[in-house]
């Protein structure tokens, strides 16, 4: 069965960073297109970056230039590098898996999902 698991959450402060880990099992991730979404309470899930199975990456606007998606293959783990949080970043963040060349931040087109991880960011 394919699952994913995010590691990396915790309570930072206001400007601080955290790096999120995807890694998979029951697959590789070598032909997915992998997204991060996060949801925080009351609100709807929404992408918030995604890469690619050659690399190309996407971003929600409000966290370009702050956040940076890659992916190891050798690790076959896909990491979210969040810089310059702030206390609106706060939400669980889910990494999610699509069998597919494109690179999308629309949920419904993921169909493996991870369990997610807390990011709480104080002010």
């Amino acid at each position: 069965q394919e699952r994913l698991a995010e590691s990396g959450g915790g309570l930072v402060p206001a400007g601080g960073s955290l790096r999120l880990s995807c890694a998979p099992s029951g697959f590789v991730m070598g032909l997915y297109a992998i997204g991060w979404f996060r949801q925080a309470p009351g609100k709807e899930r929404e992408g918030v970056s995604c890469i690619s199975h050659t690399g190309t990456s996407n971003y929600l606007e409000s966290v370009k230039g702050r956040f940076t998606i890659s992916r190891d293959k050798a690790k076959n783990t896909v990491y979210l590098q969040m810089n310059t949080l702030q206390p609106e970043d706060t939400a669980a963040y889910y990494c999610a898996a699509y069998y597919g060349a494109n690179c999308q931040l629309r949920k419904s087109a993921y169909n493996v999902w991870g369990q997610g991880t807390q990011v709480t960011v104080s002010s």
